[in-house]
């Protein structure tokens, strides 16, 4: 499981001018499901989104997590996150996860983060979705699990 995470002020996703989810300070979560990703690698990722120390304390360094924080999450599939770009010119995606294990272990990542953290939000799997964001630094983190 591949998460490219964002530090954020606010984030959002549409689908079809829909509001789907709507965070203010916290993580904005592109998650890519692989094949070989299962729960013991869903449960690292939640550990990892959670805990991983990207907020400010009192000093300015990076030494607090979204659960000290209280911030939101924003989980948002993003298989693309998973191609294999070593060759030519387009993409592969053989490397990421077949669509029904994709739904299957993005659902069971934000059951778990729902668990642990008091506001997740999503964005809508498999859509053509629409994600805006005002990155917070910027600071941006690749987390593979």
């Amino acid at each position: 499981m591949i998460a490219l995470i964002q530090r954020v002020s606010q984030a959002s996703v549409h689908v079809e001018e829909r509001l789907v989810g709507r965070i203010g300070p916290g993580l904005l979560a592109l998650v890519a499901v692989q094949p070989q990703d299962n729960p013991s690698r869903i449960e690292r990722m939640r550990e990892r989104l959670l805990g991983y120390r990207v907020f400010p304390d009192e000093t300015g360094r990076m030494n607090r997590s979204l659960t000290d924080t209280g911030g939101g999450l924003l989980l948002v599939s993003q298989f693309t996150l998973a191609a294999d770009t070593a060759k030519g010119m387009r993409p592969s995606f053989t490397t990421a996860a077949s669509p029904e294990h994709g739904l299957h272990c993005f659902q069971q990542l934000v059951e778990t983060c729902r668990r642990h953290h008091p506001t997740v939000e999503t964005g809508e799997f498999g859509a053509h979705m629409m994600v805006s964001l005002v990155n917070d630094g910027p600071v941006t983190f690749w987390l593979d699990s």
